[in-house]
């Protein structure tokens, strides 16, 4: 029996209710909707009971079978991507229709979960409105909303008017590398639309609810510093001068005085490594160490990750970071390589239009309005790689908690709210570009 947890979202979760507010269209889906959530869970069992863990290809893929069954029956074009094989990812699922007059949506989704084929986490295990099985949460709930909300709009006929692209990534998880490869179907995908939509999960507290606008970026970088292997007795003098391990310190210090305090931004050093003998792998995090206290060592190897909010941050950031590296001490010598990683979601004011919709749709489904999230409490998503491109808003799945351990759960009882939510949310925003035109 599931261990039920206590959220404080359920406290928000009373049976969401058409108003007045809602034209005959948007009551006729959100009737739909709840007359076929049963149904959508089922399609969440179904895909959740198929283990797909990023390196488990078999399993994605036929995770990306299920939902391209449901992308068909909606009349989608659909296709699916391999990526090269040196690469060691199973691929995405794309799906296409590109008719009709309204804005063009992508709206964006991964297939794979933390959870590998060899975990004990295997299984959907339902408890009344709580579940609980790996990706139920994050993100097989976002997954089965974009095809509902999809078949909602369809019931209306709404979907003839509305173009969009579904796209189902297979390594959201551990991103294939690279990115320019990985992701360049859904940058093409984000340059073609004029809408990009999220579908990672929803943030709610006991008071509001949350619209994600910004989130930031998320990439690694790797510290390789160099010193004179000597006998530590002659340390600090002219011949032997700091060694490797004093320099990365000194380097660190400098990061945490002279970059550290710029909001939004964040780094964090992860592993070091440093001695006269020192291996280490970037893939796997992990290395060997081998020095004596009465030798100074000739090398360190540090490996963190940076985050920040807009490319500009991002970059300045970098360029300080390398300066402090420059400025080497005594017989040592350092460089400094950012990896490729995901790019940031800067809180554009197209955004915010999108965020003022789905609050005026929240506010009509007697929720109230949604507030802007802080981008610190989320990490980077695929969303990002649209961004860029085009307006865009994240957080669009249901709710729940645990993602990525063993108790990954969601709310039931969210699943039609977010299929309402967004489906109310197209069909608005296309009103809106038809009342512009």
């Amino acid at each position: 029996m599931i261990k039920k947890i206590v959220f404080a979202a359920t406290l928000m979760l009373a049976t969401v209710s058409a108003t007045a507010a809602l034209d005959e269209s948007e009551r006729r889906m959100v009737e739909w909707i709840d007359a076929h959530t049963e149904d959508a869970i089922a399609l969440l069992e179904e895909t959740v009971n198929i283990s797909s863990g990023t390196m488990n290809h078999d399993g994605i893929r036929e995770v990306g079978v299920v939902m391209r069954r449901e992308l068909d029956a909606l009349g989608l074009d659909t296709d699916w991507i391999d990526m090269p094989p040196e690469m060691d990812r199973a691929g995405h699922l794309f799906g296409y229709k590109r008719s009709g007059s309204g804005p063009k949506f992508v709206m964006i989704g991964h297939l794979d979960t933390v959870f590998e084929a060899d975990d004990d986490f295997q299984t959907f295990l339902r408890d009344g409105d709580v579940a609980q099985g790996p990706g139920v949460y994050d993100m097989k709930g976002g997954n089965v909303a974009i095809v509902y909300a999809l078949k909602a709009l369809k019931e209306v006929g709404a979907l003839e008017d509305i173009p969009v692209v579904v796209a189902y990534t297979g390594d959201e998880e551990k991103s294939g590398e690279p990115l320019a490869i990985s992701r360049k179907d859904l940058t093409e995908a984000g340059k073609w639309a004029d809408i990009g939509l999220g579908f990672e999960a929803a943030i709610t507290s006991v008071d509001a609810d949350w619209g994600t606008i910004a989130r930031r970026s998320a990439s690694d970088w790797t510290l390789d510093v160099e010193g004179r292997q000597a006998h530590s007795s002659g340390i600090f003098n002219e011949n032997v001068g700091a060694g490797a391990v004093f320099e990365a310190a000194r380097i660190l210090n400098a990061f945490y005085e002279e970059v550290r305090g710029e909001k939004h931004l964040t780094f964090n050093a992860g592993t070091i490594q440093g001695g006269t003998d020192v291996t280490y792998d970037p893939g796997q995090n992990r290395g060997t160490t081998f020095g004596k206290t009465n030798v100074v060592p000739n090398r360190a190897v540090v490996h963190g990750g940076i985050r920040a909010i807009s490319q500009d941050q991002l970059d300045r950031a970098k360029a300080s970071m390398r300066a402090i590296v420059a400025e080497s001490l005594p017989h040592t010598n350092a460089s400094i390589e950012f990896g490729e990683g995901y790019p940031p979601m800067f809180p554009s004011e197209g955004n915010r239009r999108i965020l003022e919709v789905l609050s005026g749709v929240n506010v009509d489904l007697d929720r109230g309005p949604m507030r802007e999230l802080d981008p610190s409490r989320r990490g980077a998503a695929d969303v990002s790689f649209v961004a860029a491109y085009t307006d865009a808003i994240a957080g669009m799945g249901p709710l729940g908690s645990g993602a990525h351990t063993p108790n990954e759960t969601i709310i039931l009882e969210s699943m039609p709210l977010v299929i309402k939510r967004t489906a109310i949310l197209m069909y608005r925003l296309s009103k809106d570009e038809e009342k512009s035109d």
